[in-house]
């Protein structure tokens, strides 16, 4: 089995997809799926479903759609020849249900793998090694977390957590691109990043260096410039004492490799959108 929710839901057992078309039940296999090998409690999923208004059937409603979905599971079990029950993919357990696949078959679990690893090599100074990681993180992504799928409460905690993820796992790796000299690569991207995200300062900041380094001091500044406007105009508040040193370093024409890049800085504030 295969499953996909870093972007639009599928779901998969060799190539024949598993995905129900009605809501409710596609709530349920991605929130299965986001927990897979966790057992997910009844609450949990009628909350998921129907929050804090639940149906009087609920619990008979919710039993229906989880044998719609091992129905799906044994039928594409049967098409692919593979043996085993579906109640042994979608086992009950006490108190709720679990998916049972192997961790590998969920892209967010291998996103989560990949970026512990990149994390790893970054704090240990494999620049080359964390950048690979971390590149091979954000690749799995196709789009915003289980876009096509209506998000309930519970559904909402785990898209938040894999998107601030996201973001912290392109800003690291960008850092590491930078410790490696790919300024000139990087300028494009942190263009783009920086438009979608106008308030977060450590994506900012990366620009900034990457523009300086590559020669354009005046778009580095301009790009401040701009950063410290939107700053004021939307939350009151100046760039951060990191991003001000950066600013003045630019001016008197000196390195900027201690600004906050190589850790001799004071750690860039979170503001904004990011989550490093």
């Amino acid at each position: 089995m295969e499953i996909q929710v870093l972007g639009p839901l599928t779901a998969a057992v060799s190539g024949g997809s598993i995905v129900p078309t009605a809501a409710k039940p596609r709530q349920i296999l991605a929130l299965l799926a986001l927990n897979a090998n966790r057992v997910v409690s009844v609450a949990q999923l009628m909350e998921e479903l129907w929050g804090s208004d639940l149906p009087r059937s609920a619990a008979t409603t919710l039993q229906t759609y989880i044998l719609q979905l091992r129905r799906m599971l044994r039928a594409a079990a049967a098409r692919s020849g593979l043996p085993g029950g579906a109640e042994h993919v979608l086992a009950t357990r006490h108190g709720g249900y679990v998916l049972e696949v192997a961790p590998s078959a969920v892209d967010a679990n291998e996103f989560d793998r990949l970026t512990a690893a990149g994390h790893a090599a970054f704090g240990a100074g494999d620049m080359e090694h964390a950048s690979a990681l971390l590149g091979a993180a954000s690749a799995l992504w196709r789009g915003s977390v289980l876009v096509d799928v209506r998000h309930g409460s519970q559904l909402r905690i785990e898209a938040t957590r894999l998107e601030e993820s996201r973001i912290g796992v392109l800003e690291r790796r960008i850092r590491a691109d930078l410790r490696l000299g790919r300024h000139h690569e990087v300028i494009g991207e942190l263009s783009a990043l920086t438009g979608h995200h106008p308030l977060d300062e450590a994506l900012h900041a990366h620009l900034i260096v990457a523009l300086y380094r590559a020669g354009r001091a005046p778009r580095a500044l301009g790009v401040y410039r701009q950063l410290r406007e939107t700053l004021i105009e939307e939350i009151g508040l100046e760039p951060s004492a990191v991003l001000q040193h950066l600013q003045r370093a630019i001016l008197r024409g000196e390195s900027v490799d201690d600004y906050g890049l190589e850790g001799t800085a004071p750690a860039m504030p979170a503001r904004g959108s990011l989550a490093v």
